[in-house]
């Protein structure tokens, strides 16, 4: 077998047991909280008799392991199980199924990451290109300090700072990105512009600052010396001959940002209100939707664990070195 084939399934194998232990964790956490579902779902007022029966219905009384075995086999074969809200209500159940909570949520998600990463991808590598190419110059201190001083802002602070400066004190794009199904393409680009910026700024500084580190490294090697020698511009030097052997560096922390597209999002949904998988959560652990919760870790987890895995091959890839490995 190719070593880079092989290497490619090790990685596979390895995230797939990465996630099995990310589920024991979360289930295992899940049961470590203090108080009973049955009552948090109920209420103070219900009897001991109705809580009983609501755990009875819900699985609750099974043991432990029994009920991690059950989600297990229903999350392998797609079913994340019922939501326990709409269950209060005495004699009938109302609950839907997690998939039908989520479904929507994540798209949405998957929307403003979408849009988040279509604007911040290249704005990053353009900016850390260029940073290179100009190293040391007041382009590049300002970039630099621009950058620092966006990885050191909280993301709610800097959703307050758009928030004021182009909803309030000048009423550009709305305050809250009520994102809703029956909206067209571009009423929906509109209301996520506010949230879309502010992941743009905090995770462009990561991106560019790694694309800049990564170019600068390689512009001490000696086939870039000769490349200057041969009198190439600098320019060509930077995209012809060291961005290509920079990929699997950028690719990585790439990566590393796109999954926080997906899994930090969660304080961004929240300051805007905005209907996404991270809002769900947040309202799902305040009334103890426990399958719904569980749930969204896994696909947080999964999502994150699956961009690494990408990014670890394109690093393969895109390493001539590891096709040789001796």
């Amino acid at each position: 077998m190719h070593p880079i084939v092989r290497t490619i399934i090790q990685r596979l194998l390895l995230g797939l047991f990465t996630l099995f232990l990310v589920s024991l964790i979360i289930f295992s956490s899940i049961e470590f909280l203090p108080g009973d579902f049955g009552e948090a779902v109920l209420g103070q007022a219900a009897t001991k008799e109705t809580v009983a029966a609501f755990r009875r219905e819900l699985g609750l009384d099974l043991p432990a392991y029994q009920r991690y075995f059950d989600w297990v086999v229903g999350v392998v074969q797609g079913d994340f199980g019922q939501s326990f809200s709409g269950r209060a209500s005495s004699g009938q159940d109302r609950s839907r199924s997690v998939i039908e909570l989520i479904g929507p949520r994540l798209k949405n998600t998957l929307f403003l990451a979408t849009m988040t990463a279509v604007i911040a991808v290249p704005l990053a590598l353009f900016l850390g290109i260029t940073a290179a190419l100009y190293r040391n110059s007041i382009y590049d201190r300002v970039i630099n300090a621009t950058t620092l001083t966006t990885i050191a802002t909280p993301e709610f602070f800097v959703a307050y700072i758009l928030m004021l400066l182009l909803s309030s004190l000048y009423n550009v794009f709305p305050s809250l990105s009520g994102i809703r199904a029956d909206m067209t393409f571009w009423d929906k680009i509109y209301v996520s512009t506010l949230p879309s910026l502010t992941l743009t700024l905090v995770i462009v500084a990561h991106m560019m600052r790694m694309t800049r580190a990564a170019i600068i490294n390689l512009l001490a090697s000696p086939y870039i010396e000769m490349a200057r020698l041969k009198g190439i511009s600098s320019s060509r030097i930077i995209v012809r001959h060291a961005l290509p052997n920079a990929w699997a560096p950028i690719a990585t922390v790439i990566a590393f940002n796109l999954a926080y597209l997906v899994v930090g999002v969660v304080v961004v949904e929240v300051v805007f209100t905005y209907p996404g998988i991270g809002q769900l959560m947040v309202d799902a652990v305040r009334t103890r939707d426990v399958p719904v919760v569980q749930a969204c870790t896994v696909i947080f987890a999964g999502t994150y664990i699956m961009l690494n895995l990408i990014a670890d091959i394109i690093g393969i890839i895109s390493n001539p070195r590891l096709l040789h490995p001796r």
